[in-house]
């Protein structure tokens, strides 16, 4: 048997952050895959157990051991040092769909890092209130990382 529920409302996410990085791409592009990997941490320092494949087809998933977690995505396109874009659930435990893109180029000596997170679902309204704050922080990691390397 089907069961009809209220009619759910199909919401978008549209949000872009840019950051300025003085650190080159390449050495930009490796802090981005350190961020979404073994370097991933939560606001308040706590370690997140993330895991990026860096390849076509790549997995990205927070890893809980003993073969349980959650997959996050799929790397649809990487060009180090300049393009990486994921798509697939993210952190949405409901349909939902997500692509992830970061953009890097060379700017002043630097990086220029553009972030997009497009979303398209169920989408829960906690998550167009925690959002920017959690790319806020990916990225600031991001600079940080990067900025520590060279």
């Amino acid at each position: 048997m089907v069961k009809s529920a209220v009619e759910e409302i199909i919401k978008s996410l549209d949000l872009r952050k840019e950051i300025e990085i003085a650190a080159p791409p390449a050495v930009t592009f490796e802090a981005i895959l350190t961020e979404l990997g073994p370097g991933s941490v939560m606001p308040d320092g706590t370690a997140f157990p993330m895991v990026i494949e860096p390849w076509p087809g790549g997995r990205w998933f927070r890893d809980l051991g003993n073969k349980s977690g959650h997959l996050w995505g799929h790397v649809q396109v990487i060009k180090p040092p300049t393009l990486l874009e994921i798509s697939g659930p993210m952190f949405m435990s409901y349909p939902a769909i997500n692509f992830v893109q970061y953009r890097l180029t060379e700017s002043n000596g630097g990086t220029h890092l553009q972030l997009t997170h497009q979303a398209l679902g169920h989408i829960a309204a906690d998550v167009f209130e925690g959002v920017h704050g959690g790319w806020e922080h990916g990225l600031n990691r991001v600079r940080e990382i990067a900025e520590s390397r060279v």
